[in-house]
């Protein structure tokens, strides 16, 4: 059985551990685990920046999604960002992604002023595609631009 519930400090070196395989696995990224560590727990530090849900089976986080927010004037409403989706390999195609999918559409559902969720995903994801398209989430007609700084702290 799955259980879904908001992420608590107590599960940060988890979603930082899984999001660091899911940056390899991705994008064959190493990322800096210090870092990383102080950037989840910078959604508990501010909670105004979003929160993270997370899948367990018997005790054991199996799955994450972080959801972060942005305002839409021309819908005068807030957008739900999905991020950082991660399930266990041991886990995939289990239904985990769309437990924790479920369960933030309810969340959103139930706030009143969710004007949509939206997520970005690899070109090259194929997979990650069609889950998202049998959800029925759909390509928008936007690209992504990024300009990338390096903090400094």
């Amino acid at each position: 059985m799955i259980t879904i519930r908001i992420a608590t400090r107590s599960d940060a070196s988890t979603i930082a551990q899984y999001n660091a395989a899911m940056a390899l696995e991705t994008e064959h990224l190493r990322l800096d685990m210090e870092r990383l560590q102080s950037g989840v727990n910078g959604i508990f530090d501010d909670p105004s920046r979003g929160f993270y849900l997370v899948a367990e089976h018997n005790g054991t986080v199996i799955g994450q999604l972080m959801i972060t927010y942005e305002w839409s004037d021309w819908r005068n409403g807030v957008f739900w960002w999905i991020q950082s989706v991660y399930v266990k390999e041991e886990f995939r195609a289990k239904k985990v992604f769309r437990s924790l999918y479920d369960h933030s559409l309810a969340m959103a559902n139930e706030k009143g002023n969710v004007c949509g969720i939206r997520l970005y995903v690899e070109k090259e994801n194929e997979r990650a595609h069609a889950v998202y398209e049998k959800l029925g989430m759909s390509v928008t007609q936007y690209n992504l631009f990024e300009k990338d700084f390096i903090l400094k702290r």
